[in-house]
């Protein structure tokens, strides 16, 4: 009787401790607890706001539908101010004490940096961050998962085309002086090295800068016929505006973090001819293509805004997590969403974005992106994607 006693306790135990470790912080019955940290009182609050519309848009519709195998979305957004620091406090709280299953769409290279080791140590995904920088599936880490080509290989593949087809002699580059813009200062360096140039000049500047004077001075003195820009929204409008008030008209190419419609809303006239390396497209509420042109229209009746390129990049965020979600099925854990995500195909979507795959070993989803331009006040696709 004591033995049988015992093997039944035995049992149970094994029991409850299966069961607990088959479950995750943030999945309950009837609801998925998602978190993600924008930037939506600092110098990129811009993008936080349109982001987490984006997301809250694609979270609504999932939950009109019925959710995810009988879960609903619950999405809890922590603002960061684009502060590192304040981005590890917002982590914590995510983490800890609303418990979230997943960190999706958190804006911002260095701010993902910092508040990853604390998702981690909880495993927790930190699901398509909004920053193509490297870090984000480099080095390996089972909970990572990124989505778009990064700022290193944007500039490096489309810098010397750019330089060849405008039969440059002399490139420059102004970077941010932080990881983003270091980023996009390597990748320049690389793609020119690869066809046998060097960069005539570089300058930086730091973040939250607002004077970009001295470096178009410098710029401009070096004779710089392309500049690469490690900027993002005001920088990009300060360096090309002050660069046209003096007379200094190189051809200017940035990264995705400047592929905006805030460049040419804020900027002007003085913006046209920039160009921008991207992935999915502006949705202009009349773009030509119906599908996006609807998208948007809800969009806007829903937020009474226009949506743009960052207001997709949450959505799509939210939609792929569901995909691997739903993939996953009714027992999801940490576990089963890897294992959904390890044979994930994401197809193209309205946006234009290009096919996404991922695998037990590859964390970044595509690698690819294209080359758009202002022109007459609106971003135009000029290229098609380039490995």
């Amino acid at each position: 009787m004591k033995t049988k006693a015992l093997l039944v306790i035995a049992t149970l135990a094994t029991a409850a401790t299966f069961s607990i470790a088959q479950t995750s912080q943030g999945v309950s019955k009837n609801e998925i607890v998602l978190g993600s940290i924008q930037d939506l009182s600092g110098p990129l609050a811009g993008f936080g706001k349109q982001d987490r519309l984006g997301m809250m848009l694609r979270v609504d519709e999932i939950n009109e539908q019925g959710g995810i195998n009988g879960r609903k979305l619950r999405l809890i957004i922590e603002d960061s101010g684009y502060d590192p620091k304040k981005a590890v406090l917002a982590a914590q709280k995510l983490v800890n004490q609303d418990k979230i299953f997943a960190m999706v769409g958190h804006i911002g290279t260095a701010q993902n940096l910092a508040a990853m080791p604390v998702q981690f140590e909880k495993n927790v995904i930190n699901f398509f961050p909004i920053t193509a920088a490297r870090e984000m599936y480099e080095p390996f880490h089972r909970l990572k998962y990124s989505f778009a080509a990064p700022y290193y290989d944007q500039i490096r593949v489309a810098l010397p085309k750019l330089v060849k087809d405008k039969g440059a002699t002399k490139v420059c580059a102004i970077y941010q002086d932080d990881e983003f813009g270091l980023e996009v200062l390597r990748g320049a360096e690389a793609g020119l090295k690869a066809s046998g140039m060097e960069l005539t000049e570089k300058t930086s500047f730091k973040r939250g800068a607002t004077d970009f004077s001295s470096q178009v001075a410098k710029m401009k003195a070096a004779g710089c016929e392309v500049v690469a820009l490690g900027t993002i929204i005001r920088e990009t409008i300060g360096t090309i505006g002050e660069s046209r008030k003096t007379g200094f008209n190189p051809v200017f190419l940035g990264s995705s973090a400047a592929y905006t419609d805030l460049i040419h809303k804020l900027g002007g006239k003085a913006m046209d001819g920039l160009y921008a390396t991207m992935t999915v497209q502006h949705p202009y509420l009349d773009e030509a293509s119906q599908p996006i042109r609807f998208w948007a229209n809800k969009y806007k009746t829903k937020f009474n805004e226009d949506p743009t390129t960052f207001s997709v990049y949450g959505y799509n965020a939210i939609d792929a997590f569901a995909r691997a979600a739903a993939k996953a099925g009714p027992n999801l854990t940490t576990d089963t969403f890897i294992k959904a995500m390890d044979t994930m195909v994401i197809p193209p979507d309205i946006f234009g974005s290009a096919e996404a795959k991922f695998g037990p070993q590859k964390r970044l989803g595509s690698e690819v992106s294209r080359l758009s331009q202002i022109q007459d006040g609106k971003w135009k696709v000029v290229s098609g994607y380039v490995h």
